[in-house]
């Protein structure tokens, strides 16, 4: 390991040369307090920023054990840290000037979810922070005294202030350790209360527009019905009231714009725990949850969705259906099964993005369309036989139908933001309309298994370039994957490393032997493991990857259009 003296000596070595020469800065160097490594150096000032990382050893940042002795502890506090050197450094970018790039100092935006990220990882109280640097030039030449105003200047001054716990806010770290605690509480405890979700009286659902997450000022607070309040006593808030939602089947319905939507997009975003001040902040589901709807045009590779259509007129197999350009239904049914695949354990449904003959056929269109001339069986049919037979809940809005009314097991109706429990009001309307059949039939076996084979196009390539554009799209090599329906997708650094972990799937683990299930428990052991970091073969870690669900990264490997049986 170099001294940070002999990186000046360095720079002033090669200023004025052209750019290039850059790349001999590339190593290790000791500030005393941290190592900085100079990880990778861009081509030029107009290319990708060059990747550095910061270490400091858990004796001088002085964090206590007790911030991250649990995965979820320590998952918030890196998440902590981020946010506090992307404050510090939002001041300090662009200071040096240049041309292109030249003095940007980045790291990852966190959002208000709290996500696992390759920008900050602490490992037994040590350490690392990955960031991106523009190295500063005129036109193609370089600018040396500018990075060493960035190197010596600018970033000792952002590690000092957010990577040591002596000279940050202590109390705002604990809040969010305490927060964290309080959430990870909730979550264990929903299994044991029979509940697949919970939401705090005083939570703030509705956001502030439909491109921004940040809560509505001014938006009624959440108040649960008598009937589903649920007292809990939390590690450090002490005791919160709010209303459990029971597993099994349960309905919101209401008129339009009092509020169904915006509850359910909560939930599909209580799979992640949320920062303080979000107002969703003690809104947890289950883990596992999955934001459910129809897809029109997806590609689906050898899927069993016989349960839910079949007899098709062409005589297609269903029960390993392939196509293309799957219709609403046929996209429903696909991402259900896939669901069931992944191991979710809630489906969350929305009416208003479902393909209406997926979810209902009603008395009227049974006279005149007989059984045995509709290849799809509803899921009204299935609802209940997925939850007795198979363990699977499910929360579905309804603003237009009142069939489901017979298969709930809770009615929720939302008022002005306000729900109310009338389970009992709908049960007995419904007494007076006839039930769908099929409603005790058990749920009807179907292929388990599915065991990919190895794209050997992919295997030849020497450099595969991969490319994530927002949450809708990743490229890798030249083929685009289809993402922006996945909508409990919610950072960008999310789609980038679902890029990598395709590639690592594609080229590691499809073998034709083991099947999707298994791939996907060995990436979710794997990444638990060893972090993000273990899909890249080379030491040159993104520094701008989040960490994906178990149920997107197989999503994402069934859009996968080259995916094959």
């Amino acid at each position: 390991m170099q001294s940070s003296l002999e990186l000046r000596n360095k720079l002033k070595s090669i200023d004025h040369k052209s750019y290039p020469a850059y790349k001999d800065l590339r190593g290790q160097y000791d500030f005393k307090d941290y190592v900085l490594s100079i990880d990778h150096v861009q081509g030029d000032p107009f290319a990708a920023p060059s990747r550095l990382s910061v270490r400091v050893k858990g004796e001088k940042a002085g964090f206590l054990p007790a911030f991250y002795d649990t995965h979820a502890k320590r998952i918030t506090m890196q998440d902590h840290l981020t946010r506090l050197f992307a404050k510090e450094i939002s001041g300090g970018s662009h200071q040096a000037k240049g041309s292109g790039k030249s003095g940007l100092l980045s790291v990852s935006r966190c959002g208000q979810q709290v996500l696992e990220r390759t920008a900050l990882k602490v490992e037994k109280g040590n350490i690392t922070l990955r960031f991106e640097a523009g190295f500063p030039a005129n036109g193609r030449t370089i600018n040396a005294r500018e990075l060493e105003k960035m190197l010596f200047d600018i970033l000792p001054v952002c590690v000092r202030k957010s990577l040591y716990y002596s000279q940050i806010d202590q109390n705002k770290l604990k809040q969010a350790i305490c927060l964290c605690e309080d959430q990870q509480y909730i979550r264990e405890k929903l299994p044991e209360l029979s509940l697949c979700a919970f939401i705090a009286d005083g939570a703030i659902l509705p956001r502030e527009s439909g491109i921004s997450e940040r809560p509505m000022k001014g938006a009624v607070p959440f108040k649960s019905p008598d009937s589903l309040e649920v007292t809990l006593d939390l590690p450090n808030k002490g005791k919160v009231t709010g209303m459990g939602i029971p597993k099994g089947i349960t309905l919101f319905v209401g008129g339009g714009y009092h509020g169904k939507s915006t509850i359910l997009q909560a939930l599909q975003n209580g799979v992640y725990n949320h920062i303080g001040g979000d107002g969703r902040e003690l809104v947890i589901t289950d883990e596992t949850a999955v934001k459910l709807r129809a897809e029109d045009g997806r590609s689906i590779k050898s899927v069993d969705i016989s349960p839910f259509i079949s007899n098709l007129p062409n005589k297609k197999d269903t029960t390993h259906f392939s196509t293309e350009d799957a219709s609403g239904s046929t996209s429903q049914a696909a991402n259900l099964m896939e669901g069931v695949e992944a191991g979710s354990s809630l489906l969350l449904i929305d009416e208003d993005t479902s393909a209406t003959n997926f979810m209902i056929r009603d008395q009227l269109m049974q006279e005149v369309i007989l059984t045995g001339e509709e290849p799809i069986t509803p899921f009204i049919c299935r609802v209940k036989s997925l939850y007795r037979d198979l363990g699977i809940s499910s929360v579905i809005v309804a603003g237009s139908s009142g069939s489901y009314f017979h298969v709930a097991d809770t009615v929720i109706q939302m008022k002005e933001y306000v729900p109310f429990d009338i389970t009992q009001k709908a049960k007995k309307a419904a007494e007076g309309y006839p039930a769908m059949s099929g409603e005790d039939v058990p749920f009807p076996a179907y292929v388990k298994e599915r065991c990919p084979l190895p794209d050997m196009g992919l295997k030849k390539e020497d450099r595969i370039k991969i490319k994530a554009m927002g949450t809708s799209e990743l490229m890798l090599s030249r083929e685009g994957v289809e993402l922006r329906y996945l909508e409990q997708l919610k950072d960008q650094e999310q789609t980038a490393a679902l890029a990598w972990i395709l590639k690592f799937a594609e080229c590691k683990l499809m073998d034709g032997k083991k099947d999707l299930r298994q791939i996907g428990a060995f990436l979710e052991k794997q990444i638990d493991k060893d972090g993000l970091e273990s899909l890249f073969e080379r030491g040159d870690v993104s520094a701008a990857l989040a960490r994906p669900r178990k149920q997107e990264v197989m999503a994402c490997i069934n859009r996968y259009r080259k995916l094959r049986f």
